[in-house]
């Protein structure tokens, strides 16, 4: 005779809600996202997110690599970091969207000293997001 051990279903549930809750954050975190409206440019992966008027944009340029910097908190995955650094040298905050580390990255600072590097898996997508940027805040050249 065997005896039955019956789960408790609180501890099934817990484990089916965590990893539904693990996956939903890979997802929300696994690419950024951007639109251009309403005078703003936003960009946003999972729960890191920044909205910045494009009238408060100093410069945009290409870089291919991100100075290092301290990360305050965020998270590095393979080739992708995203999160809010403190840059050492300058002691001011950066937030960082980077998609893919080995492509170029869009670098724009606004608000005198805030600095945004981001970039997306698709460099086309990077590209047209780069010069849609520069030619509002710079005009057509």
């Amino acid at each position: 005779m065997t005896k039955n051990k019956k789960r408790h279903w609180f501890w099934n549930l817990l484990i089916v809600l965590t990893v539904i809750f693990c996956v939903a954050a890979f997802v929300l975190h696994y690419k950024n996202y951007s639109a251009i409206e309403e005078g703003e440019f936003k960009v946003y992966s999972g729960i890191y997110r920044q909205q910045i008027p494009l009238s408060e944009i100093d410069t945009i340029s290409l870089v291919q690599r991100i100075p290092q910097m301290e990360r305050r908190n965020g998270f590095s995955w393979f080739a992708r970091e995203k999160g809010v650094f403190n840059d050492s040298l300058t002691n001011s905050t950066t937030y960082v969207f980077v998609d893919d580390l080995r492509q170029q990255k869009v670098k724009v600072v606004h608000h005198d000293s805030l600095k945004l590097f981001f970039n997306f898996t698709d460099s086309l997508k990077t590209m047209t997001t780069y010069e849609t940027l520069k030619n509002m805040v710079d005009g057509p050249e």
